[in-house]
């Protein structure tokens, strides 16, 4: 969506068949001339579901699997190929209370290794890794910016950098602090030879016609190694892209 937003015309168009964007429905909150919030979860969701059958909704319209059954949600948490990101837990009795969290979430987390181009912060204890991925032309694109490091983790890190000495892949490049932000980064670039290995919430596709990035930070593993001379890390690696979210109705005699 922050890519779409950025274009305009004929360009927007296409971009609405490139991403196209999804509304999921997890929950009902109001019904012509009545207040749902009351109601339990179990009679929420069937009142969701009728609704959909109602009034047909398809796509982008999406309502999302549902089950109390614990075999089924083991099964979906191994589809993080097929984009699947995680389960929402509602407790059945449970109304609707606004301003409050009644629900938990469970994120599937997958690591994967990304090649560090620069740092943010002091040089020897650097606060966060903006990393990158190389295409399928050998070029290094920027995916996305670490968390922020401790400051023990972040001195072992600076042990392992370079200063850029040569034309940098991202000279000339600016780095903005986060999606729909304009503040600029301050940023120290770094020869991209080392390694990270890093762990995201987001499950992941093929590669993007525009270089994708997390839709949240990456949080770096203890794992580094550098890249080797003429090697290149993580090359044609997949790209970053964000996915819906899948909700789970629990019975609430069942654990979390």
């Amino acid at each position: 969506m922050q890519n779409r937003l950025q274009r305009r015309g004929a360009t927007a168009a296409r971009a609405t068949d490139e991403w196209p964007a999804y509304f999921i429905a997890f929950d009902l909150l109001r019904l012509p001339g009545t207040d749902t919030t009351g109601w339990p979860y179990r009679r929420r969701r069937a009142a969701l579901e009728s609704m959909f059958a109602a009034r047909r909704l398809a796509a982008s319209w999406t309502l999302p699997p549902s089950t109390t059954n614990p075999d089924t949600v083991r099964e979906w948490l191994t589809w993080t190929s097929a984009g699947f990101e995680g389960v929402v837990f509602k407790r059945l009795d449970a109304p609707y209370r606004p301003a409050e969290t009644g629900w938990l979430k469970y994120m599937v987390r997958e690591s994967t290794e990304a090649v560090v181009g620069a740092v943010t912060g002091p040089p020897a204890t650097p606060r966060s890794l903006p990393l990158g991925r190389y295409d399928d032309h050998g070029q290094l694109q920027y995916i996305v910016r670490t968390t922020t490091l401790p400051r023990t983790a972040g001195a072992a890190v600076s042990e392992h950098l370079t200063a850029a000495q040569r034309e940098h892949p991202w000279t000339g490049w600016s780095f903005t602090s986060g999606w729909g932000r304009r503040e600029t980064l301050n940023v120290t670039l770094v020869e991209p030879d080392l390694i990270v290995e890093v762990g995201t919430d987001i499950a992941h596709s093929e590669p993007a016609v525009v270089p994708g990035h997390c839709a949240v930070p990456a949080r770096c593993a203890a794992t580094l190694r550098t890249s080797g001379a003429g090697r290149r890390p993580a090359r044609a690696a997949p790209w970053f892209r964000t996915c819906p979210r899948y909700a789970l109705v629990r019975d609430p005699a069942q654990p979390v």
